[in-house]
């Protein structure tokens, strides 16, 4: 591979931005790929690419590099020629890339492989605290989380079915598999742009991981129902609720963040779904007025983010012991406030993207002893391990409150 100085500067800014300004990957990547027209997707996917890499891997490069932060752009540089160097690709001879010691990186790359924290590039409190809490289940988690995230499409059933999906991408050297147990995921065999497409544009497809597919056919929602999703964001799983519901009943997307709804909004008009209502979550009332209204609520609750690490590799770099703590709390208070809304007979589904026990089965665990919790009990709940699946990570309890006397 011949590398092109104005993709590499390109990358070397997007870093910078990154580790020094504390910007989120995505945001800047977005904003980075706009800057040159002329960049094919090749070009592009080389700047995205090679910046997540060098994200996923701060930690074992810098180490390499023996560089510290914050980065400087010679450090910068530095990193960028430990992952040439790993990933095989000559250096070409430009000033900010003389005298890299390419032997002594293959042997320092080989040294610190043997220690986990270097290996899977994580702090040392998260290494820490994942033995703790999953033992030798661990190696492997993390492992699994540091391999790259596969394009997966859900299909909307509305609009298309899977195979019209298939075929009309296939139309455009896009080629897609089914996955088992996930009746309408489509994994692209190779990245692609797929939003440029007509039949995105036409609604007949959204971008959504196979793990966080499984959360609404365990909700199992049917047409007619009253159904919240409480912590709805930008809305992935209220769409394909409503799906399910064949756009028949009502479900209520209900979060803190007035502009994801919107976002919400947004999509749904594409999709073709008008059963859905937003409600911003701006004081005590809004739960208030639906205590005991919903057949169904799902708790989409906010979490470390740990099983999605494939895909928000930055992640890992923000996350701090106290942040988690805090997240717990909230969690905690999510599940005794909303639950209410659960009418009796009803279900309540809570959902994380993490693999730590302690945000999953340990807080339904808890929630299940207090009082607020007394009314449910647990129907099923269910792990998916990145090691086994080869997706993200997740967790979902469905509990069952009892009929009224």
């Amino acid at each position: 591979m011949k590398l092109h100085r104005n993709l590499v500067f390109a990358t070397i800014d997007s870093l910078h931005m990154i580790f020094n300004e504390q910007k989120q990957a995505d945001k800047v990547l977005r904003n980075t790929l706009k800057r040159d027209k002329r960049w094919g997707s090749r070009d592009r996917s080389f700047i995205a690419e090679t910046t997540y890499d060098i994200v996923r891997w701060k930690r074992l490069y810098a180490e390499i590099a023996e560089v510290k932060e914050p980065f400087d752009r010679p450090n910068l540089f530095r990193l960028f020629a430990v992952w040439a160097t790993l990933n095989g690709i000559k250096l070409p001879d430009w000033k900010q890339l003389e005298d890299t010691p390419v032997r002594r990186i293959k042997g320092r790359f080989d040294e610190l492989s043997k220690i986990r924290k270097y290996r899977e590039s994580i702090p040392d409190w998260l290494d820490e605290l994942g033995e703790k809490e999953l033992g030798k289940r661990w190696d492997k988690e993390i492992a699994a989380l540091n391999e790259l995230a596969d394009v997966v499409l859900r299909v909307n059933p509305l609009k298309a079915t899977v195979v019209q999906v298939q075929n009309e991408l296939s139309d455009l050297e896009i080629e897609t598999e089914t996955i088992p147990g996930s009746p309408y995921a489509l994994k692209l065999k190779e990245r692609a742009n797929v939003f440029s497409t007509d039949a995105f544009k036409n609604g007949w497809f959204e971008v959504q991981d196979a793990s966080s597919q499984l959360v609404a056919q365990l909700l199992d929602p049917k047409p007619g129902m009253r159904v919240i999703d409480a912590c709805a964001g930008a809305g992935g799983k209220s769409l394909h609720i409503a799906s399910l519901m064949e756009n028949k009943g009502q479900v209520i997307a209900m979060d803190i963040y007035e502009n994801k709804l919107h976002e919400l909004k947004r999509r749904a008009r594409r999709d073709g779904i008008h059963n859905i209502e937003t409600r911003v979550i701006d004081s005590t009332k809004v739960v208030k007025k639906l205590i005991e209204k919903a057949d169904k609520v799902l708790i989409d609750a906010p979490c470390s983010g740990l099983g999605v690490l494939k895909r928000n590799p930055d992640s890992k770099w923000k996350m701090d012991p106290e942040f988690l703590e805090q997240i717990k709390k909230n969690q905690a208070e999510i599940l005794d406030s909303y639950s209410r809304m659960v009418r009796p007979g009803g279900e309540l589904l809570y959902a994380t993207c993490s693999i730590l026990p302690s945000e999953n089965d340990a807080q339904i665990k808890a929630f299940l002893k207090r009082d607020e919790g007394k009314e449910f009990s647990l129907v099923k709940d269910k792990k998916i391990w990145p090691s086994e699946s080869g997706f993200d990570g997740f967790y979902m309890a469905l509990l069952k409150k009892n009929d009224a006397e």
